[in-house]
């Protein structure tokens, strides 16, 4: 006798994996929209750019920065979904 797939519930591990890749999928679709509004304001000169210079790294490099690790944590978070859906 088989057991219909409905009826069949997810072990714990699965379930908190999608949550993890849930959140970083928040987390990094807002860390992209932070750096590119982020990066227009300062393109267009709403912002100083420069007070966000660290080191020797201009303002402009870090704010696009943040950007780009909201596009990796968006990437890593919808490839852990992807693969657990599988």
């Amino acid at each position: 006798m088989r057991i219909p797939d409905s009826h069949l519930s997810q072990p714990k591990v699965i379930k908190s994996s999608k949550q993890i890749g849930s959140v970083l999928i928040i987390a990094g679709n807002s860390l992209t929209a932070i750096g590119c509004v982020g990066l227009v304001l300062a393109l267009i000169g709403l912002i100083n750019a420069e007070s966000f210079a660290l080191g020797i790294s201009s303002g402009i490099r870090v704010i696009g920065s943040v950007a780009i690790m909201g596009c990796l944590l968006s990437a890593i978070g919808y490839g852990v979904v992807e693969y657990l859906e599988k």
